[in-house]
């Protein structure tokens, strides 16, 4: 299998920024075994089902495979809540584009 190449939103990017040093390492660690296929991903189901969740530890990162060369980290957040909150934000940036301009 060839090496994806990971892009992070800059939310991802300013969540993994924030965490304590311990939790930070091990997001980071994570982020870059996804380049290889590593990680204990598993694909969403319902309304999310076009996207999958990379689980890491109290953590979850919210990614998509948009080609075989590349992985979309576009949210991250802690467990309990990030699956209600990325879908809301899903669902205003659907609303903002058929807003006429």
């Amino acid at each position: 299998m060839s090496e994806r190449r990971v892009r992070l939103t800059a939310q991802v990017v300013e969540f993994v920024r924030t965490q304590a040093p311990e939790p930070r390492r091990r997001l980071r660690a994570a982020l870059a075994e996804l380049a290889s296929g590593r990680g204990d991903v598993r694909q969403l189901e319902g309304p999310l089902q076009a996207y999958c969740r990379l689980r890491v530890g109290p953590f979850r990162i919210i990614l998509s495979y948009e080609s075989a060369k590349f992985v979309d980290c576009v949210f991250a957040e802690r467990r309990g809540i990030v699956y209600e909150v990325f879908a809301e934000t899903m669902i205003e940036r659907l609303r903002a584009k058929e807003r006429p301009r």
